[in-house]
């Protein structure tokens, strides 16, 4: 066995234990027991029926992926195919081997980004981020994952994170006593591994299907509440998904319902959306500024600082595919012919990597590699810029840095921290973002301009005190840790300066093959 074949057949069984059950076709060896020959039946005997097990039946109580499965075997499988892990030139993640302890039982992990990338460490220094981000895998692990994350000892996690880390539906239920947006609300206050023991699932079919119509539905509280902040501010009041929602729609707010910026609002870390002024990064800059939100004091340069998440929802939104109703179904989750039978791609990997199901139904007349190569054209124009945006970060960070060595107080630097603040917020966004700017390539690269802007800004306010920048500088207070402050100290070997003069890919930081 290969060690490509002996990761893949860990990660089938990661997937079997975490769905309850094993994978009849991929677990079991090819040899299969010998049948037992039943005796012949007498003459003029009638032919006994044979017994069918009755296939259970799927309710709301039915969190189990498995029990779906039995009605669904073929999509089933697909699910369980999220073990995969096969990189794209900029996505994707590699399957590497660890050694198990008693912190950690994972023998299979991820890349680690900030190894990759150094400065990472130091735009995220005093942030958990710093100390443990590895490559996003499959849905099988999105459980798993965020409970073994180094993140876990360096700050004290809520269990908010579970919305999006786990099957829900039936926990917030029943912490709720049966209203689920009541149990949304409980287990975000709880601490993470109070709430862990309370999940049992990653995201399953219950998540986003009726069980009993199989129709899409959006279950995750946070979504709803979000959806409709941001509907309200289109005019449109007390927005109910789940209602008013056209089909297509849900193709797409299924996925959006995790994949999304969000914050932590107060002290009991409410899963919040900050969509009240609308999605676009402008709008969720203003929204933290008005309510005076930082998640972190930078620990170099003593900045109110933001962490974007994962709003691939939002940079969706924004882009050529989104604005011709092309969902994240569409190209994530095909409809492809699977054993002789049409269904929808459970899967849920990169569309690269089935351009022919994916792409080829809209451009029927281009060929699959010319697609792929377009793809990839404007994936090497963001990142040739992410790396220029990242480097002019370093350069404000460093002179910030000299600044509060050289005796500069709090009030003459709130300026430029303020644009730090912005700088990085604006690069982390499409930084966190997991398309490498192609769901929205013009706004990625206007997004990446704009960071640029403001560190060069930054750099200048500290050099010129009368310097007026391009936007209105908001005060946020430092002198309380940030909601997602680390305990850890800051990273060995972090530089607070570029890691190459010209834009060119980092080292460490090259396009993944």
């Amino acid at each position: 066995m290969t060690e490509k074949t002996h990761l893949r057949a860990a990660g089938i069984g990661l997937a079997a234990l975490l769905a309850g059950t094993t994978l009849a076709a991929g677990a079991q060896t090819k040899e299969a027991a010998p049948r037992k020959t039943a005796p012949a039946a007498k003459k003029g005997a009638k032919p006994a029926e044979k017994k069918v097990a009755p296939k259970p039946a799927i309710t709301e109580d039915t969190e189990d992926p498995a029990i779906w499965g039995q009605e669904y075997p073929l999509e089933y499988e697909t699910y369980l195919k999220t073990v995969d892990q096969v990189r794209t030139k900029y996505g994707g993640s590699e399957a590497l081997p660890r050694t198990p302890d008693e912190a950690d039982p994972r023998s299979v992990v991820s890349q680690e980004k900030i190894e990759e990338d150094p400065r990472l460490k130091t735009m995220w220094a005093g942030y958990a981020f710093s100390v443990d981000f590895r490559e996003e895998r499959g849905h099988a692990y999105m459980l798993e994952d965020q409970t073994f994350t180094k993140r876990q000892a360096v700050v004290k996690q809520p269990g908010s994170c579970m919305q999006c880390h786990a099957s829900t539906v039936i926990p917030y239920r029943k912490l709720g006593d049966g209203d689920p947006v009541a149990g949304f609300h409980k287990m975000n206050a709880m601490a993470y591994m109070d709430a862990r023991k309370l999940v049992s699932h990653p995201v399953a079919c219950i998540d986003c299907h009726d069980p009993a119509t199989m129709q899409l539905r959006v279950t995750k509280p946070g979504f709803m509440e979000g959806i409709r902040a941001w509907k309200e501010s289109q005019g449109v009041k007390d927005y109910d998904v789940n209602k008013q929602a056209s089909q297509k729609e849900m193709r797409a707010f299924v996925c959006g319902q995790c994949h999304v910026e969000y914050y932590f609002k107060g002290s009991d870390k409410q899963l919040t959306y900050p969509w009240a002024n609308g999605i676009q990064v402008d709008q969720i800059q203003d929204y933290y500024d008005r309510i005076a939100f930082k998640d972190w004091v930078h620990k170099i340069t003593g900045a109110p600082v933001l962490k974007a998440q994962h709003p691939e929802f939002e940079m969706w939104n924004q882009g050529i595919h989104g604005r011709s109703g092309v969902t994240c179904v569409d190209c994530h989750m095909p409809e492809i012919t699977y054993k002789g039978q049409k269904i929808t791609d459970h899967q849920v990997n990169s569309p690269l990597l089935k351009i022919q199901a994916s792409c080829t139904r809209c451009h029927a007349d281009v060929k699959p590699d010319e697609l792929k190569a377009r793809v990839e054209r404007e994936q090497d124009r963001f990142f040739a810029l992410r790396n220029t945006a990242m480097d002019s970060l370093m350069l404000l960070i460093s002179d910030l840095e000299k600044a509060k060595a050289g005796g500069k107080t709090d009030e003459q630097l709130v300026t430029p921290r303020y644009l730090q603040r912005r700088a990085q917020f604006y690069l982390d966004f499409v930084e966190a973002e997991n398309s490498t700017g192609f769901h929205a390539p013009q706004e990625a690269l206007r997004i990446l301009a704009q960071s640029i802007d403001y560190s060069r800004q930054g750099q200048l306010a500290i050099r010129d005190p009368s310097f007026k920048p391009t936007v209105a500088v908001v005060s946020v207070p430092t002198a309380a840790p940030g909601p997602n402050q680390s305990t850890a100290p800051a990273a060995p070997g972090a530089p607070a300066q570029p890691l190459h003069p010209e834009p060119q890919p980092a080292p460490g930081a090259q396009p993944r093959r």
